[in-house]
């Protein structure tokens, strides 16, 4: 007899295993390291050496080099993932548009070769510009820490 109510005991438990295991999807995330996040831009990412100081400080003053970030915008809008990359122009909630034709929480993931193309073309477009956070604290060269000298690249 107790091994039967252990059965059925364990018999009741699956349904809520299963729900838990199919609950269980996550977003995958990675806060990066700044000679990290330097090697992949220029290594798999093919960043340019010259600007690659600028881009790893405008990224940790836009999303601190956390993959998933999402910020709300006081115009209502969002921005998501590393570059921080606004779904007014650049990509759309739920399913592929703008002009870098990909959903928005597709760079809110550890995955950022989508996110390194959407920004390569939004700083094609309209420069560094786009990002308040270099225009706070970038675009002075002499306050840009030289990440090629402190990574060893």
């Amino acid at each position: 007899l107790p091994a039967q109510k252990m059965n059925t005991l364990w018999l009741r438990q699956i349904p809520l295993l299963i729900l838990l295991l199919m609950g269980s999807e996550q977003v995958e995330s990675k806060l990066y390291m700044r000679c990290e996040l330097a090697r992949s831009l220029l290594q798999a990412h093919r960043f340019n050496r010259s600007f690659i100081s600028i881009w790893i400080c405008m990224v940790e003053h836009e999303s601190s080099l956390d993959t998933r970030k999402i910020t709300a915008q006081e115009d209502g809008s969002k921005s998501y993932g590393l570059f921080q990359i606004n779904n007014r122009n650049y990509c759309r909630d739920g399913y592929p548009g703008g002009h870098c034709n990909k959903e928005c929480e597709d760079f809110a993931n550890d995955d950022i070769t989508d996110d390194a193309a959407c920004a390569k073309l939004i700083h094609q477009r309209e420069g560094f510009n786009y990002w308040k956070g270099w225009y706070r604290y970038c675009r002075n060269w002499q306050t840009v820490p030289n990440v090629l000298v402190l990574c060893d690249l």
